[in-house]
C-alpha cells in the first residue's frame, strides 16, 4: 500500500508538468492565430460583403439562359437576365441569392433554385515606396508582405518597418508595424511610406 502511494506521489509532479506544457502550447497557438489576423477580423467567404468589381457566378437550376458570371459595377449594381438590375453591393452571397430568387419568383421562374458564389474578388491597391505600385488581383490568405512582393518589393527609400492600410469602406488609414503577418482584404489600399534618415 505504501509503495502505491509513493508511485502516485511521484507521478503527480509529472502530470502537473504535462498539463502545464499542454496549456502553454494551446496558449501559443491562440496567440499565433491572433497575430496572423492582425488588423481585422478573420475573413470568411460566408460573411464577405460584396462590392464593386467583385465577380459572381449565378446558377439558376434548370435555367441555362440566366446562369452565368456577372460583375458588380461601380455603382454596386448587377444585371441578371430576367431578374433585372439590382443592388448587390453591401450584401453577402446568401443575401444576393435571396434577392435574385425573389425577383425571379415574380411570374418569371416557378420555384427558382439560385446559388451565388464568388468567382473573383475586387482588387487591392498598393502604392508608395514599392517598385510597381498599382492594382493587383486579390487571393485568399494574402498578407501585406505578399502584396509588397507582388509589387516588386520595397524601393531603397522605403520604411520597411510599417505600412499605412485603409480597409475597404473605411475613410481613414491605420498604421501597422510589419513585425507580424497582416491580412489584406479585397478593396484594401496599402501605402508604404518613405523612410527618413
Amino acid at each position: 500500500m505504501q509503495q502505491q502511494s509513493i508511485r502516485v506521489a511521484r507521478a503527480a509532479p509529472r502530470n502537473i508538468l504535462f498539463a502545464f506544457v499542454l496549456a502553454s502550447i494551446a496558449s501559443f497557438a491562440t496567440c499565433a492565430s491572433a497575430q496572423t489576423q492582425t488588423g481585422s477580423h478573420a475573413f470568411s467567404t460566408g460573411t464577405y460583403v460584396l462590392g464593386p468589381n467583385d465577380r459572381v457566378r449565378v446558377k439558376v437550376y434548370g435555367e441555362p439562359d440566366i446562369t452565368g458570371e456577372y460583375e458588380i459595377d461601380a455603382s454596386g449594381q448587377v444585371s441578371i437576365p430576367l431578374a433585372g438590375r439590382m443592388r448587390a453591393s453591401g450584401m453577402t452571397t446568401k443575401q444576393l441569392e435571396r434577392a435574385i430568387t425573389s425577383a425571379l419568383s415574380k411570374d418569371i421562374v416557378r420555384d427558382p433554385k439560385v446559388n451565388v458564389e464568388i468567382v473573383a474578388y475586387r482588387p487591392y491597391y498598393i502604392l508608395g515606396e514599392v517598385k510597381k505600385a498599382g492594382e493587383y488581383p486579390y487571393r485568399l490568405g494574402l498578407t501585406v508582405m505578399d502584396a509588397v512582393a507582388s509589387a516588386g518589393g520595397f524601393t531603397y527609400r522605403a520604411n520597411e518597418g510599417k505600412v499605412y492600410l485603409r480597409r475597404s469602406g473605411s475613410p481613414a488609414e491605420e498604421i501597422y508595424a510589419l513585425d507580424a503577418p497582416i491580412l489584406v482584404f479585397p478593396g484594401d489600399n496599402i501605402r508604404v511610406p518613405e523612410r527618413y534618415f
